[in-house]
């Protein structure tokens, strides 16, 4: 998995990718259900990146809309905030609460992504059972946190600080035309958005493409929503 994310270190990686390996490897080493990831933007505004459900991609939305939930907690201090009971925490984060129990979560885990002293965004885990994470597992979400972040934070990026607000800004402008591509297949080749995240993917894999330009290829027609299908 470390491998995994390590090849993010060479040039004109995909931002996005990566973002979305890291939840899904959050899912399966961390005992959860769900993932998904916030990011600050070039003027530290948070923006949904990647998520590994839908019902997981509306809870953070939820969340940076009600400006209330354990990863703005966590975002802001930089600290993990895991092992969260939703029955314990009905004054602390009443509206979230409400909503995580809602889309059938009963406890949460927030992690930041964070090199020294700066925090660049969070990953939030849902489980559907009340998941207590050893100190062992903490720690391996966090090192799977940090090795991302020194991806997005890699050496040419701090020599150059406008690469990374420039990395940052097409990542986000990729994710907007993969919300909207995965919409299209959707409806068009009648899967649900999470699989249709999966064939959009999967394309891109195999044809080495990054999932922006896959995305916006989809949406202009130059990809036929069929051709994603498994044949």
């Amino acid at each position: 998995m470390f491998i995994e994310l390590a090849d993010t270190l060479v040039d004109d990686y995909d931002v996005l990718d990566l973002l979305h390996v890291l939840c899904d490897r959050g899912v399966e080493l961390l005992q959860a259900d769900a993932a998904g990831l916030i990011l600050a933007d070039q003027r530290g505004l948070l923006h949904v990146m990647a998520s590994t459900t839908e019902e997981a991609r509306l809870l953070e939305l939820f969340v940076l809309q009600n400006d209330e939930g354990p990863c703005l907690d966590c975002y802001s201090t930089g600290e993990k905030i895991v092992n969260i009971d939703l029955d314990e925490v009905e004054e602390r984060w009443p509206r979230f609460r409400a909503a995580t129990i809602a889309a059938g979560y009963r406890s949460t885990h927030a992690i930041p992504l964070r090199l020294r002293g700066q925090v660049i965004g969070v990953l939030n885990l849902f489980c559907t059972d009340r998941t207590t994470l050893s100190d062992a597992d903490i720690a391996l979400g966090q090192a799977l946190c940090d090795i991302a972040t020194v991806g997005l934070l890699q050496e040419r990026t701090v020599r150059r600080g406008e690469v990374l607000a420039e990395q940052l800004q097409a990542a986000l402008n990729s994710r907007v035309l993969l919300e909207q591509a995965k919409g299209v297949i959707s409806e068009r080749v009648g899967v649900t958005v999470d699989e249709a995240f999966v064939l959009i993917r999967a394309h891109a894999r195999r044809n080495h493409l990054q999932l922006g330009a896959v995305a916006s290829a989809v949406i202009d027609g130059t990809i036929a929503a069929s051709e994603l299908t498994p044949r």
